[in-house]
């Protein structure tokens, strides 16, 4: 595990290859220091956005959303009248008689 000894050296973890660096003890007063620079690839900036199409896109989800739950309730509606429907049926077809269970 890599330590800081009393004169500021740093010594390579197990596994790495052994190597000293001489390290600068902090003084008071003085700022953070930088993080290093990224090494090997940066990704680019992202494009910019063009917030007419990205409002457009969210008002068409909306839509699609309010139409969507508009069609799941008309269905369970249906489904409701349905079921009223077959409730009557049963209970008019065999009110008199008994329904034998197998």
């Amino acid at each position: 595990m890599a330590s800081r000894g009393r004169q500021g050296i740093v010594l390579a973890r197990e596994g790495e290859q052994r190597r000293k660096e001489i390290v600068e003890p902090r003084r008071e007063g003085q700022g953070e220091q930088q993080a290093p620079a990224p090494q090997g690839h940066v990704l680019p900036p992202p494009p910019p956005v063009d917030y007419g199409v990205f409002m457009q896109g969210l008002v068409q989800g909306m839509q699609t959303h309010a139409h969507t739950q508009a069609a799941l309730q008309a269905q369970l509606e249906a489904q409701e009248r349905a079921d009223v429907w077959w409730s009557s049926l049963l209970r008019t077809r065999f009110e008199g008689s008994a329904v034998e269970e197998f």
